[in-house]
This record gives C-alpha cells, sequence and structure tokens, in this order.
C-alpha cells in the first residue's frame, strides 16, 4: 500500500516550510540517499533526501506552495503497479496552508474504501520531544509493536529508519497521556497576541500603506523572541568597559598579521573574552532545560548576524581554545554562509551564551533579547571617547564601550551574573592576558 511522505522538520525551529521545487517527478524510481525536493525553511534553503526506496507513485504537493506545515504528507510513494488514484489532489503553487487543509478536509469525505491508508502519526517520547522516522519506519514499528523511542537512528540527522525497525522487537509502549498533557495545557492557557491583522488593516484605512508579506525566518524570529520576552524572567547588568589596550594591541596584532592576510576585529576580541569567562566562572555557563539546568562544559559562543528579512546567531564551538585568528577566521565564514542562506542546522543551534553587537552601527548601548535557551546574552555598543577618573584621581579621556548583559534570572542569578560580567571586562580591559 502507499506510504506518504511527510513534510520534514530540516531544523529544530522548523514547523512549516515551503517546497521550493521537486528534484523527481511521477512515476521516478528513488534510492536512500536520493535528493527529493528543496525546501525553504525558517533559516535556509535545503535539501531533502529519500530514506526509503520506492516510486514516486503521487506528487500531493506542488512546488511553490508556501506554509506547508511539518508532518504534511507532501507526496506518495509505494511498488510498482500500486494504486494511487485515490490520492488528493495537489494543491495548487502558492497556495495556503490553510487552503491545503481544506482540500485534505474534503478528501477525508470520500468514502474510506478508496482512500490511500496513511502512516501511523508521528510519535513522540513521554515528555513530548518529537521522534524522527520515515513513514516506512513507523508503519513496520506500529504493525509490530516496536515502541520507537527506543531504537537508536541511523539515518539523516538520527531520523529512524527501515532497517532500524526491522530487527526489533516489541516491547510496551510509554503512556500517551505525557505527551499530550503540553498541547492541552497549550491550549487552554495561551497568551494574548494584540490586534488582529483585520484590526490593524482598519486603523489605517484611507492611509496609503503597503503590506509586507512575512517570510519564514522572520515569522520564526517574531515568534521565539515573542515567547523569550513572555516566559523568561529577564534582568540586566551594565559596565563600561575601557577599550583602549585593546585598540593599541589590536594595532599591534594586525600590523604583524598583515602578510598573513589576518585583521581581527573588536568583534573578535570581544567573542574570546567571553569565550574565557565562561570558563572562568562556570556556573554561568548554562542553559534552561525545562526542568533542570544544563552545565556546559566548552564555551559555546553564538553570534548575531543581521541577514535581510532577519536573523542568524551561528555558534563558534570550543571558542576558549582558539587563537584569536582562528575565531576570526570562523566568524566571517559563517557570517558570509549566513548571508548567503547556507547555513547548516547544526552551525546556528546550541550554544549557551549570545553576543550581539550593535557598536558598528553607532548605537552607544542597548538591551538584547535572550535566544533560548541561552543563559545570557551580552549588548555590545560602540567605543565612544568619554572623560574618566583616572587611577590617581586625575580627569583624563579614555575609549568607553558600554556593555549590557541581559540574564535569564532561572540560570543565573544577580551576583553569578556581575561575576561573569566582571570577567568579560578584566579579560577585554587585559587583553594580552587572553593570549596567555
Amino acid at each position: 500500500m502507499p506510504i506518504e511522505l511527510l513534510m520534514p522538520a530540516l531544523s529544530p525551529t522548523m514547523e512549516e516550510g515551503t517546497l521550493a521545487k521537486w528534484l523527481v517527478k511521477e512515476g521516478d524510481t528513488v534510492q536512500s540517499g536520493d535528493l527529493l525536493a528543496e525546501i525553504e525553511t525558517d533559516k535556509a534553503t535545503m535539501e531533502f533526501e529519500a530514506v526509503d526506496e520506492g516510486i514516486i507513485g503521487k506528487i500531493l504537493v506542488a512546488e511553490g506552495t508556501e506554509g506547508v506545515k511539518v508532518n504534511t504528507a507532501i507526496a506518495l510513494i509505494g511498488e510498482e503497479g500500486e494504486d494511487f488514484s485515490a490520492a488528493p489532489t495537489a494543491p495548487a503553487a502558492g497556495s495556503s496552508a490553510v487552503e491545503a487543509s481544506g482540500e485534505a478536509e474534503q478528501a477525508d469525505a470520500k468514502p474510506a474504501a478508496t482512500a490511500a491508508t496513511p502512516a501511523p502519526a508521528a510519535p513522540a517520547t513521554a515528555s513530548g520531544e518529537r521522534i524522527f522516522a520515515s513513514p516506512l519506519a513507523r508503519r513496520i514499528a506500529a504493525d509490530k509493536g516496536v515502541d520507537l523511542a527506543s531504537i537508536t537512528g541511523s539515518g539523516p540527522h538520527g531520523r529512524i529508519v527501515k532497517a532500524d525497525v526491522e530487527g526489533a522487537s516489541a516491547a510496551p509502549k510509554a503512556a500517551s497521556a505525557p505527551a499530550e498533557a503540553p498541547k492541552a495545557a497549550a491550549a487552554g492557557g495561551s497568551m494574548p497576541t494584540g490586534p488582529s491583522a483585520e484590526q490593524v488593516l482598519k486603523m489605517y484605512e484611507g492611509r496609503e500603506f503597503e503590506e509586507v508579506k512575512l517570510n519564514g525566518m522572520r515569522k520564526t524570529v517574531a515568534a521565539r523572541l515573542t515567547e523569550a520576552k513572555q516566559t523568561i524572567p529577564h534582568f540586566y547588568l551594565r559596565r563600561d568597559i575601557q577599550l583602549d589596550a585593546l585598540l593599541k594591541f589590536r594595532s599591534q596584532l594586525n600590523k604583524q598579521l598583515e602578510s598573513r592576510g589576518v585583521k581581527l576585529s573588536v568583534n573578535d576580541f570581544v567573542i574570546k573574552a567571553c569565550a574565557l569567562a565562561l570558563q572562568q566562572v562556570p556556573d554561568a555557563n548554562a542553559v534552561w532545560a525545562g526542568d533542570r539546568m544544563i552545565k556546559l562544559k566548552p564555551s559555546d559562543v553564538a553570534v548575531a548576524v543581521a541577514v535581510e528579512g532577519g536573523l542568524f546567531t551561528p555558534v563558534l564551538q570550543d571558542s576558549d581554545t582558539k587563537s584569536l585568528s582562528a575565531l576570526s577566521a570562523e566568524m566571517k565564514d559563517l557570517a558570509g554562509r549566513a548571508r548567503d542562506g547556507k547555513l547548516q542546522p547544526h552551525e546556528y543551534v546550541g550554544g549557551s551564551f549570545a553576543i550581539s553587537n550593535l557598536g558598528m552601527m553607532g548605537i552607544e548601548n542597548f538591551d538584547a533579547v535572550i535566544n533560548p535557551p541561552h543563559g545570557a546574552i551580552l549588548a555590545v555598543g560602540a567605543g565612544v571617547k568619554k572623560p574618566v577618573v583616572g587611577a590617581d584621581g586625575e580627569l583624563t579621556v579614555a575609549t568607553v564601550m558600554s556593555t549590557t548583559l541581559s540574564v535569564d534570572h532561572r540560570v543565573i542569578d544577580g551576583a553569578l551574573g556581575a561575576e561573569l560580567l566582571a570577567a568579560i571586562k578584566d579579560n577585554l580591559e587585559n587583553p594580552m592576558v587572553m593570549l596567555a
């Protein structure tokens, strides 16, 4: 019987995507690992690989269709000679997910005997975490009574495939009630989202304006940052950092590195300073994980990169162990590929701490929003010459950079956050120590 190919979750934050291009057509034979389609996620355009073999019997979602929800059937695959005629008609290119679901409801109204048997619904663990498995693997597991939560997937990104479940033995499945509880809580305790689009449009009747359609990235940024401000108890710590010693040291290093084509930025020093501070204050190198905290050993620092229509936060892993020139080269590579939409999910997922630097745009100070599950984010402003009182009590002029540390109070208390920011300040004001 035909099985469904489902819209995959190609990034951890993806809830829906655009089926940009089919790389196969109806009647094509595919093997595991063959490229099937190009899908625009909330972050980039990625290729979707086959995890099972068979014949593409019917394409259910046309090229260009936007708003296709994760786990929506996008095509049917089966064996030669199978009947795919009862499958629902593919939605037109550019149609919305609402239109597609309406067509699905009409198809459901047909006699059950003529409908293709769907694959079992995407499973989840007892904690509600979704398990990634191919449609065929889910079907085999359901037939054998195998709990997919007990299987380690060997497919792309840990996806469970046919071979993983064929040799597995049946075991009692975990109760589904805990997985359903979050859904019920979400349904009953939703937060207000402000006026609707219709209400806002009505306010501006008679005024000239242009409606800007939201892309997947902007929708995700809006959803995640709204969630962050509603659910994370932010507090803010501020310190001024004198940069004169760093700027002098940076100038000397850049002259020596010029023959190698390396030019260090102030941001490279900030990344290194934060990475070392997380090692100096290890209790602050932590993230919030729902009902617990996770303390990281390495310093994995995320850096905000502005791109057209949104924002990326690529992660520089093990930043504390890398040289300034290595951090500089890696940051340039990640930022360039972020702007080109070519980052892979593992390159912008993770980390415990983030940096948002608007100093190069002339912003002197600001408060950044924490990107969950991070424990903190450092907002970095521009270095500005200001009068300061020196150690000997005399008035002098120094280049001062304003920083604000936004902290998740569930993870880091006030004194611990102050200790972390003091370590960052000390590292930046004594830059030679960072090379020791």
